[in-house]
């Protein structure tokens, strides 16, 4: 059974997964939108997508449907049988610890990245619209950064001074360090997901581990703590701090080792298919996408057999 099970579960990977495309990400500690990682981004693979020229191309016959239906559904069958094999090792759970992406999955900034640029930077002289810091953020964010592959080393200071200065046209200090302090407080920032703290407290009673893992500077920590949210994990895996940001392996691996568990033995849940679902996966987790696999935290637990 526990070949059968990994089989299927190789299998279901690479069939809803089959290659890899480049993802862009942005943000003030963030993703992928205007507001800075809010959005789930999109949640199809090449196994859903169909382009008009293949619809014109070819008339699927009701042969080749009932044959497309049976095969997923065997997929998701042979998907039971692994998860139900997983519960049968741990006890009714298919996982010993979750680990949980921050910005864009736990946490979402509260206004829009252009509107805080600008309205801070008014009384700096900033000139430029939303529109265009955006713009020009998307630009530079996209540069790549000096010899390091690491944009957040320490608190991250030297990178978002570019970035600040590259959006806005403006280098005055006392506008950077505004900014930048506005972002490590609760204004800034709220829950993804207002049951976090019911589900997490479920999860933990039921033996799961709960960590953090995020590409973020040293500015997390003091974050959580004023979202009142810190005491929620039993481990915080910080890419400034680890020194290797996502997809790298690294990162999800030294979060199982704070937790003391096997990346075969974690999940992990995120927002980004790049960073949060090819980097799980090549460090040995499983991993579901925020806002495809999963909706909420509840679901999560769910999915991992923790009934609220």
């Amino acid at each position: 059974m526990a070949m059968r099970a990994r089989t299927a579960k190789s299998l279901l990977l690479n069939t809803f997964f089959p290659s890899r495309t480049k993802s862009f990400s942005f943000g003030f500690g963030s993703k992928n939108d205007s507001r800075v990682g809010c959005s789930f981004g999109s949640s199809t693979s090449a196994f859903f997508s169909t382009s008009s020229a293949a619809v014109a191309a070819a008339e699927p016959v009701e042969e080749s449907r009932m044959d497309h239906t049976t095969s997923l559904s065997g997929l998701f069958g042979m998907l039971k049988e692994y998860e139900d094999y997983r519960r049968a090792l741990y006890g009714g759970l298919t996982h010993k610890a979750l680990l949980v992406d921050a910005v864009g999955t736990l946490v979402v900034p509260s206004q829009p990245m252009a509107q805080i640029y600008r309205q801070i930077g008014e009384k700096y002289g900033v000139e430029y619209s939303e529109a265009e810091i955006l713009k020009r953020y998307r630009r530079a964010y996209e540069q790549p950064w000096g010899r390091s592959r690491l944009r957040y080393v320490n608190d991250g200071r030297p990178f978002w001074q570019y970035i600040v200065s590259s959006s806005t046209g403006c280098s005055d200090s006392q506008y950077f360090e505004e900014l930048y302090s506005y972002y490590m407080t609760e204004k800034a920032w709220h829950l993804c997901d207002p049951e976090a703290e019911k589900v997490f407290q479920a999860l933990r009673k039921a033996g799961v581990k709960i960590a953090i893992v995020s590409n973020f500077d040293t500015r997390l920590r003091p974050l959580l703590r004023a979202l009142n949210c810190d005491h929620w994990f039993d481990a915080v895996a910080v890419s400034a701090e680890v020194e290797a940001e996502k997809p790298n392996p690294t990162i999800f691996l030294k979060a199982c080792d704070l937790l003391g568990v096997n990346p075969e033995d974690a999940v992990h849940v995120g927002d980004d298919r790049r960073n949060d679902i090819w980097g799980a996966r090549d460090a040995g987790c499983d991993a579901w996408l925020w806002g495809s696999d999963v909706q909420s935290f509840k679901e999560v637990a769910q999915r991992i057999g923790v009934q609220l």
